[in-house]
């Protein structure tokens, strides 16, 4: 599909797009850098990609896929750097779970003849690094394109066909739309779970043990999400500052009401809350984005019988 694939950065989602290409045959040479010398390095230990060069330039010399794998905000500096290298007709895109800003800040650098289709993956863990990948990290999850306004549609055709042969889903909608449809259903909740697990750890009548040892299923989850990559969540927040503080003020009024009626004892409003929020539960496990096994699908010891 694409005779070479540059990758710039190597984390979770570099590494998981580069096997899963590989596997998928949508490539015929991958090359990539990254910033740290020791992720250069262990990449070529892995062996999983053809080349891993010292500079963004270098890699997306005569590549006509390049993919930034690098938190949003350096999605602006990195495009500028790489501008000059870029070979007429190559598609530069990006994975960033902002799109509003990295079109803002990525697009004055793409040159003419050049198609920029930025894109987000909806999939990801809680790991990152260049061992963190896998190739089966983007079946069946979203892959977002968002590209501007008199973009070539053969180009956003390409890369949709990209993503699709990784096993994604793929939808395209406007950056804006995009930021603020992701501002609820993934930043938000990212906000939410740092909060939750900060406040934990600062409360100073439970201890840092406590806390661990007692960590009931709702806890638990929470601190998956809070083990997300801080750099790339840091960038989300700053470039997604208008979304996120618009559903935060909305989260805040429905905290609001929950306080008023826990307050009040007025058991009707939180169990009529509770089953609305039940029912959207069961809307993603049937629209196949979730297990419907319980605890997440973990698995559970088997009880030993007695003697």
């Amino acid at each position: 599909m694409f005779k070479r694939l540059a990758l710039i950065g190597f984390g979770l989602i570099g590494g998981s797009i580069a096997r899963a290409a590989r596997a998928q045959g949508l490539v015929g040479e991958i090359v990539t850098t990254a910033r740290s010398e020791k992720t250069r390095a262990r990449v070529k230990e892995l062996g999983i990609v053809d080349r891993v060069v010292e500079t963004n330039a270098e890699a997306a010399e005569g590549a006509d896929l390049v993919i930034l794998c690098i938190p949003v905000g350096a999605c602006g500096p990195v495009a500028q750097e790489i501008s000059k290298h870029l070979a007429p007709g190559a598609i530069v895109s990006d994975v960033g779970s902002v799109k509003g800003a990295v079109a803002r800040e990525m697009g004055p650098h793409i040159p003419d003849g050049v198609h920029f289709v930025p894109a987000h993956p909806v999939a990801g863990t809680e790991h990152s690094g260049p061992d963190s990948g896998f190739a089966e990290l983007f079946i069946n999850r979203w892959c977002i394109l968002t590209p501007p306004e008199g973009t070539d549609p053969s180009a956003t055709e390409r890369l949709r066909a990209f993503w699709a042969g990784m096993g994604a889903k793929v939808e395209v909608m406007t950056p804006d739309h995009h930021d603020l449809v992701l501002a609820i259903t993934s930043h938000l909740p990212h906000l939410i779970a740092y909060t939750i697990v900060g406040t934990a750890d600062e409360l100073a009548q439970v201890t840092s043990s406590e806390v661990i040892k007692f960590s009931a299923g709702g806890f638990r989850d929470f601190t998956r999400i809070a083990a997300s990559d801080p750099t790339m969540w840091r960038d989300v927040f700053l470039n997604n500052k208008d979304a996120v503080l618009e559903m935060l003020g909305t989260f805040n009024e429905d905290l609001s009401k929950l306080t008023r009626a826990i307050r009040r004892n007025d058991g009707e409003a939180l169990f009529e809350h509770f089953t609305r929020t039940r029912a959207i539960r069961r809307g993603i496990v049937e629209i196949g984005q979730d297990s419907a096994a319980p605890d997440f699908g973990r698995q559970h010891e088997t009880l030993k019988k007695p003697g």
